[in-house]
């Protein structure tokens, strides 16, 4: 794995290491619109080189961003599937550290 550890932390002071397709869906499923509006993950170190987050949309549904500076990648995205966030965020970070290697 490239970044060793990463971690998904949320608004409300939730944290996750390495999280799993399940352990995003429960975050992302524990989002709401006053105090825990977003997740971010991203690896454990200084100036890390990616990231992605979730945040609850005020019309409803949720925005997704995922960036790495490295592939020069910068893409939003907006879904009111939970499963379909978790899933894709879950192969996206697998991309990141299969090419860190």
């Amino acid at each position: 794995m490239g970044a060793q550890y990463y971690g998904a932390d949320s608004e409300n002071g939730d944290r996750v290491d390495d999280p799993s397709e399940d352990a995003l869906f429960m975050m992302i499923s524990d989002l709401n619109d006053s105090d825990n509006t977003f997740v971010v993950v991203q690896p454990d170190e200084d100036d890390p080189v990616w990231f992605a987050s979730v945040a609850v949309l005020d019309e409803g549904g949720y925005e997704t961003v995922r960036r790495d500076t490295t592939r020069n990648e910068h893409e939003v995205t907006t879904s009111t599937s939970i499963n379909d966030i978790a899933r894709d965020l879950t192969v996206w970070m697998s991309a990141r550290n299969i090419s860190a290697r």
